[in-house]
């Protein structure tokens, strides 16, 4: 492979939410396309999106590089943030940037933007490289605004908390202003011996895409596309520049170029995936987490049996081949590194019994398992009724178990608190999930943002075929549904309607809004913010 030229440090993909179009999968391929080793994606306050895009970039063979596209606070006027691009250098700096973010979510929100303090950034800059965001920085602000002596102010401070990681960003993308910018932060940069840094803007991947861009910003603002007063942020050349094109616009700043090489060699952070990071379950003093689960089962099993068989008789004709069981059971999970798993769920399972909270009997896999009845994690013999462990846990197949438990809607608050209390809450969080615009909801938000007549896009949306309580997807309803392309070829409707399911293709299946699970909950052994 050629030596890169450059390489993308700015990139928004869906997950970003309100401002891009961009599939990961998609501009990973146009990186391996464009022969670009390496690739940032810079999400708007979240990485959401971090760890697909960190599995896919190394499968293509691209170094994947993690950081987040910044808001932060302007403490004189909370109503006009700045913007700071802040790349991971190491583990210590995502960790730090993890925080930065939890943070900024939990605490320091302003009309729904999750901001970064600049004092926070002074604690936890380690680790992490630092762009000036450009036109949408505070340098990039003030230069704008004709206060040299300001400009010069903000980056000597940023430059202090990031010590030789603070890059000056140059972009020119079309934004009108952009000359006057870049001749003023060439300046700054040269009076304080900054480096600087060319980026460009990605907000989609292709020229021709800018249109489905704002019907997806229309989509999230709920403006209307034809609206004269709504906001224009983007610029029509935020789409995925090649390196060549980069390198023609900034022939005369080649040093801006071969910076964004140097911070790609720079941000080394390999994450470890796929390993269970599992609680530590409190035991009697001296006892190991494996023996306190064989007692724990043991003594279980023991309640159970007096349970099932009252006859002091027939219970000890039985034992011995539950005993068995019990033991394979406890040896696999041991095994498998899991006795911590079993504890912690038995754990809150009884406490919601034992406090009023409705508990299903189990069902799944799990309820295969004479470990999970014995310490009434379920309430079904797996014995009598001939189930197997080992589709529930299995050496050969190392997966993490999971339970399948039912709580009462109406109180399963009070266990999540439970576990909140108990685990730290700094441990324990809920998970996040990802609404997206399934074939039936595009055409009526694309309809909404076009102006369209609601009727017509309620007509249309009505006629797309569900399969499995799941609508088809615009392709197939087109294949399978005769009265869409009659309605394409309606002499008045039918131009409308080919224009409606073109953007609307475009935009199918992006992510549209995050939620929370109802009952997904995540425990970490220490800090989450640590894993």
């Amino acid at each position: 492979m050629t030596d890169p030229r450059f390489i993308h440090l700015r990139l928004h993909t869906e997950y970003s939410v309100t401002d891009s179009v961009v599939r990961v999968d998609d501009a990973i391929t146009r990186a391996v396309q464009d022969r670009m080793p390496a690739l940032a994606v810079t999400d708007l306050s979240n990485m959401f999106g971090m760890v697909k895009f960190y599995k896919a970039a190394r499968n293509a063979g691209v170094k994947p590089i993690l950081g987040v596209d910044a808001w932060i606070t302007n403490e004189t006027d909370r109503e006009k943030p700045s913007r700071l691009v802040l790349l991971a250098q190491s583990r210590a700096g995502y960790l730090n940037l993890c925080q930065l973010l939890s943070d900024a979510w939990l605490t320091n929100q302003s009309r729904g933007r999750a901001e970064i303090r600049q004092e926070w950034l002074r604690e936890r800059s380690a680790g992490l490289i630092a762009l000036s965001g450009a036109m949408q920085g505070d340098v990039g602000a003030a230069i704008l605004g004709g206060n040299d002596a300001a400009a010069v102010k903000l980056a000597r401070t940023w430059a202090e908390i990031f010590p030789d990681r603070f890059y000056i960003e140059l972009q020119r993308a079309g934004a009108p202003g952009t000359e006057d910018y870049i001749a003023g932060a060439l300046e700054i940069a040269s009076d304080l011996a900054l480096p600087v840094v060319a980026t460009h803007p990605v907000q989609f991947l292709d020229a021709d895409e800018f249109m489905a861009h704002e019907a997806r910003v229309c989509i999230a603002q709920g403006h209307v596309l034809a609206d004269q007063r709504r906001p224009r942020n983007f610029q029509p050349g935020s789409f995925l520049v090649t390196q060549a094109q980069m390198a023609e616009r900034f022939a005369d700043l080649p040093e801006a170029l071969a910076n964004t090489v140097e911070i790609a060699r720079r941000c080394n952070v390999v994450l470890e995936l796929g390993k269970p990071k599992l609680p530590q379950f409190p035991t009697p003093e001296g006892v190991t987490l494996d023996d306190h689960l064989v007692n724990e089962a043991k003594l279980g099993l023991e309640q159970r049996l007096e349970e099932l068989y009252p006859d002091p008789a027939k219970r000890d004709e039985e034992r011995p081949r539950y005993l068995e069981r019990l033991l394979f059971e406890t040896a696999t999970i041991i095994k498998m590194g899991f006795p911590g798993y079993f504890l912690i769920v038995a754990d809150f399972i009884n406490w919601a019994k034992n406090n009023g909270v409705p508990v299903g009997p189990g069902r799944g896999s799990g309820a295969g398992s004479l470990v999970a009845y014995s310490l009434r994690i379920t309430d079904l013999d797996p014995l009598a009724y001939a189930l197997l462990f080992e589709r529930f846990l299995n050496p050969e197949r190392v997966s993490m178990p999971d339970f399948d438990v039912d709580f009462c809607q109406d109180n399963r608050w009070r266990v999540i608190e439970y576990v909140r209390q108990h685990y730290g809450e700094d441990a324990v969080s809920q998970i996040a999930t990802f609404g997206t615009m399934s074939s039936k909801a595009v055409i009526r938000d694309v309809g909404r943002v076009f102006g369209l007549p609601y009727s017509m896009c309620d007509r249309i949306s009505k006629l797309i075929p569900i399969v499995q309580n799941k609508p088809v997807s615009l392709a197939e309803a087109l294949e399978q549904e005769p009265a869409l392309k009659e309605l394409m070829a309606d002499e008045r409707d039918g131009e409308s309607v080919r224009e409606l399911f073109d953007l609307a293709a475009r935009l199918e299946d992006l992510t549209r809004n995050v939620g929370m699970h109802a009952g997904g909950v995540l425990i970490a052994p220490g800090k989450i913010t640590d894993f």
